[in-house]
């Protein structure tokens, strides 16, 4: 098994890494690799269809999002985006995968529904404007989940734990990993993105307006898509952490531990507590408030009709 990035740097020099993962996953699980790939191939897919759907956007759930990604679209083919290409898709997958997150559509969670459009967001649009083999970005999603199977021995990957840094951040570390392999970058290099994406996101809190996942989070995700783009080209250019990658999961530990529970997903900090956010956390109690009014009621004409259609039994 292993059980840190130094490990696994000791362990994958000079082999392919997709292959140490499918390797070990076979080991371990007596998963066998075809069944594993075919399975990652699957999530390929769910992936890509789940772009396709998203970019025309629709009012979410709790009617505070939705529609960035059909705005970013038709900017984008309308020429209207000063960004390169690789750089606008990767914001705009990544806001078409949470758009459909909060419309409870099917999505992918990598490594989690929060964090859910970073990674095919960095992944589809490096394939797409790079001409990557399909079956190449399937293996790097071997990479990536293996990426964050390791910080996960450590960490508990979600926003409650130790805030967003645990989701989002652990997602941009996991596609920087992915980018760099499909780059053709060595094991070192993609453990080095892993590190300069997680390293950079440390403190990060999880503070979602309403208690909702949709502000900040569905446009933190089109942000933090190019922060891991940005960590994989520096890591490919020979840029590395100062910092081991097995020391930066240990940090996020102490920081998550460390942050107030206002700044950990229970919407009592942060964003979710300006005047704004505490406007919008208000109407949406109130609305629900008034759901559970309105099915009280329902219920209880139903319950009178009921009653009312019951014969009664005349007294002899």
């Amino acid at each position: 098994m292993i059980e840190s990035f130094k490990q696994l740097e000791q362990f994958a020099k000079d082999r392919d890494l997709a292959e140490v993962f499918l390797e070990t996953d076979e080991q371990e699980h007596a998963v066998p690799r075809d069944q594993i790939l075919e399975a990652l191939r699957k999530r390929r897919a769910v992936m890509r269809d789940c772009v396709e759907r998203g970019k025309s956007g629709g009012l979410s759930m709790g009617k505070l999002v939705g529609n960035e990604a059909r705005l970013l679209n038709e900017a984008f083919q309308s020429g209207r985006t000063f960004l390169d290409p690789l750089t606008v898709k990767a914001e705009l997958y990544a806001l078409s995968v949470m758009g459909e997150n909060s419309r409870m559509g099917v999505i992918v969670a990598a490594p989690t529904a929060g964090a859910g459009g970073v990674v095919p967001g960095m992944l589809l649009a490096l394939e797409e404007e790079r001409k990557v083999d399909p079956e190449k970005t399937v293996r790097a999603l071997v990479v990536a989940g293996g990426i964050g199977s390791i910080i996960a021995l450590t960490a508990n990957i979600s926003g409650a734990a130790g805030g967003c840094q645990n989701e989002v951040g652990v997602a941009s570390s996991m596609g920087a990993a992915a980018v760099a392999y499909m780059m053709d970058g060595s094991p070192r290099q993609s453990i080095h993105a892993a590190a300069l994406a997680l390293k950079n996101t440390l403190g990060l809190v999880c503070d979602p307006v309403g208690g909702l996942v949709e502000v900040p989070c569905v446009k933190r995700n089109a942000l933090f898509a190019v922060h891991g783009l940005t960590a994989a080209q520096l890591a490919l250019a020979g840029v590395e952490s100062v910092i081991p990658m097995d020391e930066i999961v240990e940090a996020m530990v102490r920081i998550g531990r460390a942050l107030p529970r206002g700044l950990k997903e229970t919407a009592e900090g942060g964003l979710a507590t300006t005047v704004t956010g505490c406007e919008i956390g208000q109407r949406i109690k109130d609305e629900a408030n008034q759901r559970r009014a309105a099915r009280a009621a329902e219920r209880e004409r139903v319950a009178q009709e009921r009653k009312s259609a019951t014969p009664t039994k005349s007294a002899s």
